[in-house]
């Protein structure tokens, strides 16, 4: 489900709450998409160790974790950066999903 954040300027943007299958199917990409090359990096190298360590079996592991994790992440930086919920709807889908208490 998506929530609508606003900035002071009147920008919008609404990022998905929950589960990304983005981020399982395409690992890093996402994210560096987005413009967070943070994660994206952080990804893009634990799926390259992982694979390393394993053999190229477990490469797959990172992204399915950061699959659970990524949109709470990437919902609380935008927060941080001065975005808010634009509407009660989209407050109490953020208070649901543990993003905002």
């Amino acid at each position: 489900m998506r929530v609508d954040l606003i900035d002071s300027n009147g920008m919008t943007k609404q990022p998905k709450a929950g589960f990304s299958w983005t981020v399982l199917i395409f690992a890093f990409f996402p994210p560096l998409f987005r413009g967070d090359l943070k994660w994206s990096s952080i990804i893009f190298f634990s799926s390259v160790m992982m694979g390393f360590l394993s053999g190229g079996l477990l490469g797959w592991v990172p992204a399915l974790v950061m699959a659970f994790l990524y949109n709470k992440i990437y919902i609380q930086k935008l927060l941080r950066s001065g975005f808010e919920p634009a509407d009660d709807e989209s407050r109490e889908i953020l208070k649901e999903k543990g993003v905002i208490a």
